[in-house]
């Protein structure tokens, strides 16, 4: 594990125990940007809760969060639910699948028994940079994970994102945090996978399923490994200078031009046939307009380092 990017602070609790005797209701926010599957993280969690026969409301914001913007889920269960939506401070488990999100929802966690699992994934919006040339100093959350614990009984700091890369789909990393979510809820094992197989689709089951056993022992080794909360600092968000580039799958363009119209630079167009391509690379400073509005996800943009291009080039 990368011990500079998976932090536990506080991981020495026990999974929470449900009954029927449930006063009041048991509250999870999930909340992340769009393209993260925030949304499927709230219906699996939905669907556990259902299935051992509680009341379930779930309330959800979405409407203009396709690819980049805000995204967040409530769910409620318990023998008796009025509201769908969770009150400021109540919240019992927060899952943020983007680091920044995380924090700006910190205030709806119950403070002294609240249980907080965030990736460190950083989704900067272009709009954060104070220039428009790559490796410029951005306005962006630099809190550390040492600094959110003393808002939080129970928190953990995971690399989710980077961890699903390693097992060859990124868009796996909510699954890793579902898995780190299972620890700390008590719903068997089986239902648990069972249902994460339900909702994602069939050709990913073996990466999913992965990457939920993943998401579980990181937990595990946290807890065991840092039984007393004490850990190094998570890092702030770095300026390291560094090369955009576009990687463009062409097979899947189609032709809609929505990269070419809002690329800030100018620095796409369509070809010949009606493909996009990056015309003026040098120009290109990795805002990630163009992949967070492709609805075909067509564009994927890479921000490689001087250190990064030497190693792929050995």
């Amino acid at each position: 594990m990368n011990e500079q990017s998976n932090i536990a602070v506080n991981a020495d609790s026990e999974p929470v125990a449900f009954n029927a005797a449930l006063a009041e209701p048991f509250n999870v926010l999930i909340v992340g940007v769009g393209g993260q599957g925030v949304i499927m993280v709230s219906k699996v969690l939905a669907s556990l809760a259902q299935a051992h026969g509680f009341e379930v409301k779930q309330s959800e914001v979405h409407g203009m969060a396709k690819r980049g913007g805000i995204v967040f889920s409530h769910v409620r269960f318990g023998p008796k639910v009025w509201s769908p939506t969770i009150p400021k401070g109540e919240a019992d488990v927060l899952i943020a699948l983007e680091w920044a999100e995380g924090l700006r929802w910190l205030p709806h966690l119950k403070r002294d028994t609240g249980v907080f699992i965030c990736d460190t994934k950083r989704i900067v919006p272009p709009f954060a940079c104070r220039s428009r040339k790559p490796g410029a100093v951005m306005r962006y959350a630099t809190e550390t994970a040492e600094q959110v614990s003393a808002y939080v009984s129970e928190a953990y700091a995971i690399d989710a994102t980077r961890m699903a890369e390693e097992l060859g789909n990124d868009r796996a990393a909510n699954v890793v945090l579902l898995g780190a979510l299972s620890t700390v809820l008590e719903f068997s094992l089986p239902e648990w996978e069972r249902t994460v197989t339900s909702f994602v689709p069939k050709k990913t089951i073996a990466v999913n399923s992965a990457a939920f056993e993943l998401g579980r022992a990181w937990i595990a080794e946290a807890k065991t490994s840092s039984p007393t909360g004490d850990v190094a600092a998570t890092p702030a968000p770095t300026h390291t200078p560094y090369t955009a580039r576009l990687e463009i799958t062409e097979a899947w363009c189609k032709s809609c031009e929505i990269c070419v119209k809002l690329c800030p630079e100018r620095c796409l167009t369509l070809d010949a046939d009606r493909i996009a391509k990056l015309i003026a690379p040098e120009k290109c400073t990795g805002c990630r307009l163009c992949e967070w509005l492709c609805p075909d996800f067509a564009i994927r943009a890479h921000l490689d380092t001087e250190a990064a291009v030497m190693e792929a080039a050995r």
